[in-house]
């Protein structure tokens, strides 16, 4: 028996194009159209924790705008001294492709004779996805950020050294830093130096907007440094200005609410005519009053004579 579907050519063609756009997105999604991403990087926090950090994505060979982010990966943070690895914890990625670990202050690492610890991140690979791994090595650098006032003048002084097994501070010299100011939607950068003998410090630029308390917090960052990798220091300090709103002119012609002379000369306007309706409609009950009392009187008759 023939099938009635070929009746109905319309049919066909719909599902037709379905099967084909099926087929387009099961290729699109094919793996081997796509390369993977694995960045690892390391930050010194504010409150000198460090954090660990990885990116692990999927990039679309042709198409560089398709990202993919690779999550539920298992990530194994290490800390390596000659080739011998110490587990410093385990993270998985997030719906965003992103692991993070945050090592407290005062976690004990092992470091070469140079004074580098060195980092590993590692992702044992699935029957999908291939093993990645990545490697850095950084110093641990103490940046300590002081906010002074002397004289009127604000300061702001930032010291970064170096400490060695031995408890001997040593300071840095060439290394870049940004300062900035948070704002309510970004930060601004208001200072860019180089720390030179373990010291910079630059003049506070004066009339920065802070909270309605008057507080500004000031962010100093090290940015992907060759040898110390990534540090934020930050403080709050009671240098900013706040404005109060002005106090806003009430009952003038120019605000919503009128003046008071106006509210009373309307008022008796409106008054005098409300006053007039209830006068003339009251004489007009009374011209009719007059006016009924008059048709019912009985008419005399008059004789001439």
């Amino acid at each position: 028996m023939k099938s009635n579907l070929y009746n109905h050519p319309f049919f066909i063609s719909i599902i037709v194009a379905l099967l084909v756009n099926i087929n387009g997105i099961a290729q699109q999604s094919d793996l081997s159209n796509y390369r993977t991403r694995f960045d690892f990087k390391t930050v010194k926090q504010v409150d000198n924790s460090r954090l660990l950090e990885v990116t692990f994505m999927a990039l679309n060979k042709t198409d560089r705008k398709d990202q993919l982010p690779v999550y539920e990966a298992e990530i194994q943070f290490f800390n390596i001294l000659n080739d011998e690895e110490m587990l410093l914890g385990t993270s998985k990625t997030s719906n965003e492709g992103i692991a993070q670990l945050i090592l407290p202050e005062n976690q004990k690492y092992r470091t070469d004779g140079e004074g580098y610890i060195n980092l590993r991140a590692r992702f044992n690979g699935t029957a999908a996805l291939s093993e990645e791994e990545g490697d850095l090595m950084v110093k641990d650098l103490h940046l300590d950020l002081n906010l002074t006032e002397i004289d009127s003048v604000k300061t702001v002084t930032l010291t970064a050294f170096t400490v060695d097994s031995l408890g001997v501070k040593t300071p840095v010299s060439d290394v870049d830093i940004i300062t900035y100011v948070k704002a309510m939607l970004s930060k601004m950068n208001i200072d860019e130096g180089t720390i030179s003998d373990g010291e910079y410090s630059f003049t506070m630029p004066q009339n920065f907007a802070g909270n309605p308390q008057g507080n500004l917090t000031i962010t100093s960052i090290i940015d992907d440094n060759d040898e110390f990798g990534n540090i934020i220091q930050e403080k709050t300090v009671h240098w900013g200005t706040f404005n109060k709103p002005l106090k806003q002119d009430k009952n003038m012609l120019w605000t919503k609410a009128a003046p008071i002379w106006m509210y009373v000369v309307l008022t008796i306007l409106l008054l005098g005519v409300w006053i007039n309706y209830i006068y003339t409609i009251a004489n007009l009950f009374i011209i009719k009053k007059e006016g009924d009392n008059l048709s019912s009187e009985p008419k005399k008759n008059y004789t001439v004579k």
